[in-house]
């Protein structure tokens, strides 16, 4: 009788618990895909801290090295039941070349991104709202001078472990140093990101820029280029890390 009973129990231990341990590895796989496609999704309603690097070389008339630290918090704020107010900062810190053996270095114009967008969006995810330039920089050289604002749009798609998406914006002058150039800026990305396996993704995010204050021929800065990055955790803490190589076919 011992026998006739303890099989029966070991067994349903057994496959309750392979279940189990099913149910959790397709929760955590589940998770892991909500994670990724957040993480590339920059109106995801979630705090995020991105430090990107941006180095350019053959600048100026000497063919100098320009360096360029963006740090890019995202913070998320609820705005009633319907509608978050996605908040995206960047803060450049800039060292800029300026003759053959100098330059100089600090904190350049902060660019702040106010989106408004739907809280449980459908398949096209989108976000519209005021871009606002801010002349924080420490240096003529490495700023406008000008307070600027004006439009933003961002709508992207996330299909079977592809991101498609673009964000377009421009902005104009209003107020800042009579001296200074007027403002009126162009600023658009595609984005387009191919997730493969155990995190790791290629992508493709060139950044085009217009100033229509320059001179006919001059206006237009267009790069095309490739990346690839992972997504892993220390610990809890999930890190997106990434690396690209971009070249201007329009400069």
């Amino acid at each position: 009788m011992i026998k006739k009973t303890i099989l029966p129990i070991l067994l349903f231990t057994l496959l309750g618990f392979m279940n189990l341990q099913a149910q959790e590895e397709q929760q955590a796989q589940e998770e892991k895909v909500d994670l990724e496609q957040a993480m590339q999704n920059p109106i995801a309603a979630m705090y995020v801290l991105p430090f990107q690097n941006n180095t350019q070389f053959g600048v100026g008339p000497y063919d100098r090295t320009q360096n360029v630290t963006n740090i890019q918090p995202v913070i998320p704020v609820g705005l009633g039941q319907k509608v978050n107010m996605i908040v995206r900062a960047i803060i450049p810190l800039i060292n800029q070349p300026i003759a053959e053996d100098s330059s100089k270095f600090g904190l350049g114009d902060v660019a702040l991104s106010l989106f408004f967008t739907p809280r449980k969006p459908g398949k096209l995810i989108w976000g519209v709202g005021p871009a606002i330039g801010i002349p924080t920089a420490t240096d003529p050289v490495l700023g406008t001078g000008k307070w600027s604002a004006g439009p933003s749009v961002i709508a992207l798609i996330q299909p079977h472990g592809w991101t498609f998406g673009f964000i377009v914006q421009n902005t104009w002058s209003f107020a800042g140093q009579s001296d200074r150039q007027n403002v009126n800026s162009f600023y658009s990305q595609v984005f387009i990101v191919k997730n493969i396996k155990k995190g790791w993704y290629v992508n493709s995010a060139p950044i085009i820029t217009a100033n229509w204050e320059a001179e006919s021929g001059q206006q237009w800065l267009v790069p095309i280029g490739v990346g690839a990055g992972k997504l892993f955790r220390i610990g809890k803490l999930p890190i997106n890390a990434q690396l690209g190589y971009y070249n201007y076919i329009v400069k």
